[in-house]
């Protein structure tokens, strides 16, 4: 059997390696066009802000280690320019003799990619992406040799964010220019503004909702007038599937741009196999094809695809989206889907915020999880989470990623049994915890609001009542708002008989005790979720949008 790849790094490299651990006699061939074949495309931000100082540190393997460790022909600096279905046989050249040539396969494997959006702004040829290690090392070229002061990079997604973090740490003032209303639009806005807030206090600057209008020597200027410095103009737009190959074949092409697959990867043609950011996935959510750039599932979808092609019968499951990203000490993660596209797809949600430890609160060094998760009002079945915050983010993260997987509700989480100590979580876990408010909401306990709908319930009359102490009313609070502490609300139950209540606290803890408290003695109320906290991170976001 002769088996040829194309594209080498998470996808490729991963099939090639365990087609050879299960078929001996293979013939596996790998092209790579660019001079790497194994690399970690993850880490080049951090190459360019000198975390990871050697470029040597971001090659993984060679084309001699793999030859030696697996017998595999790896032929860097080699393009594949077509595939001709017909007489199964791809044209290669060779980018550094120039020369021209076939090769035939039995199977073929397209790890092909993705490729940096590109838009039609005047001036955007002067700048930079960040796809491989080669251009790593050209930006980091630029900075070690002094010949930049500012930067400015267009895009707000995960390598904008880290690409800025990273310059900034070398000295560069960094502008990030992103159209939408938030850095990192996969997260809704008050979940992802303590990222925000971090970001700017390190001395980045966010032009949110802001386009750019040109590229210039070293500024840009944006649709509304100002002019931004830009010694370095990074273009982070965002990516898209590099499925020339595949389109120039008469490969299928899905609805979402990428190649279109089957769930053992195999693509319109029975011989021809897709994987990495250039297939498209299922949404395990939604049963809709999606693009997900994540490099795990390139691993996993190589992996599967050799499996098959060695006569395993395997499929891929569908993809649920689960990412991390980290910048100063801050970390923002998901998983599933969001409120926003929730809402964009019509499926039916509830939604709870809360803001538990990391671990016991005595013990030194607690921090506050950020945690947002939505879950379906019938079944309680979890569709999505996002949570923020500086330390146990990914832990939480990965388990609520591992309920969806298994298809637990939002009252499952209320009965698993997790590790504790007190340096490591809390008797009630932030995850547990988030199954009893879950549980709350889902059986009619206590009826939340979230904190985009209150301006709209106060217009209509609803009184908010702070339950927190008088202090912390005095040291911020919602405007419009009654303070009633939780402590004295019993005694003064009869200023809030026969109206629309809604109650308020630090993080919506003791405003279900409210809640319940009211509704014990006959009052109807309905507790803002996640309390002032998320009220004011999502007015805080609001805010940086407008100024």
């Amino acid at each position: 059997m002769k088996v040829l790849i194309v594209g080498g790094v998470a996808g490729g490299m991963s099939a090639a390696t365990r087609l050879r651990r299960l078929k001996e006699d293979a013939e596996i061939i790998v092209f790579e066009q660019g001079p790497h074949v194994s690399y970690a495309n993850c880490g080049l931000p951090y190459h360019i802000g000198e975390v990871i100082p050697e470029e040597q540190d971001l090659l993984l393997q060679t084309p001699k280690s793999l030859h030696d460790r697996f017998k595999l022909d790896v032929r860097v600096n080699n393009r594949v320019e077509s595939i001709d279905l017909a007489n199964k046989a791809v044209t290669v050249s060779n980018l550094e003799t120039g020369e021209s040539y076939t090769e035939s396969y039995d199977k073929l494997i397209l790890s092909t990619g993705a490729k940096p959006r590109m838009v039609p702004i005047p001036g955007l040829e002067r700048a930079h992406v960040l796809r491989d290690v080669q251009d790593a090392v050209k930006i980091k070229a630029l900075v070690d040799q002094k010949q930049i002061k500012s930067a400015a990079i267009i895009g707000a997604g995960f390598i904008g964010v880290e690409l800025a973090e990273n310059l900034q740490h070398r000295g560069i003032e960094t502008t990030i220019v992103e159209f939408r209303e938030n850095i990192l639009p996969q997260f809704d806005p008050e979940m992802i503004e303590p990222m925000q807030q971090v970001l700017v206090e390190h001395g980045i600057k966010l032009a949110l909702s802001s386009e750019t209008e040109e590229v210039l020597e070293n500024t840009l200027r944006l649709k509304d007038g100002r002019v931004i410095p830009a010694d370095l103009v990074v273009a982070a737009i965002g990516v898209v599937a590099d499925n020339k190959l595949a389109v120039d074949a008469g490969l299928t092409i899905g609805s979402a741009g990428g190649i279109l697959v089957n769930d053992q990867m195999q693509t319109s043609n029975e011989h021809v196999y897709a994987v990495g950011d250039a297939a498209e996935k299922t949404s395990f959510i939604t049963g809709q094809n999606q693009m997900i750039w994540l490099a795990n599932l390139a691993n996993r979808h190589g992996r599967l695809v050799a499996d098959v092609i060695a006569g395993e019968n395997v499929q891929a499951r569908p993809s649920i989206g689960t990412g991390i990203i980290g910048a100063y000490g801050m970390a923002a993660a998901l998983t599933g889907i969001t409120e926003g596209l929730a809402k964009r797809m019509n499926i039916p949600h509830q939604i709870i915020h809360l803001h538990p430890s990391n671990h016991a609160g005595y013990y030194p060094g607690v921090e506050r999880v950020s945690l947002k998760v939505l879950f379906d009002p019938e079944t309680g079945k979890i569709l999505g989470a996002q949570g923020i915050g500086r330390d146990g983010v990914d832990k939480r993260m990965d388990v609520i990623a591992t309920a969806i997987y298994a298809g637990l509700t939002i009252d499952d989480l209320m009965n698993l049994e997790l590790s504790y100590a007190p340096a490591f979580g809390s008797a009630k876990d932030a995850i547990n915890q988030t199954g009893y408010v879950g549980n709350n909401i889902r059986t009619g306990k206590t009826e939340n609001i979230q904190w985009h709908e209150l301006e709209d319930a106060q217009a209509q009359g609803a009184v908010v009542v702070d339950v927190r102490t008088d202090g912390e009313h005095q040291s911020g609070s919602i405007p419009n708002t009654k303070s009633i502490p939780v402590d004295v609300l019993r005694d003064r139950v009869e200023e809030l008989r026969g109206k629309d209540v809604i109650v308020t606290c630090a993080v919506g803890q003791r405003g279900h005790t409210a809640v319940q408290l009211l509704r014990g003695h006959g009052v109807k109320a309905r507790n803002l979720d996640g309390g002032y906290s998320t009220w004011r991170t999502g007015m805080n976001a609001r805010d940086r949008v407008k100024n």
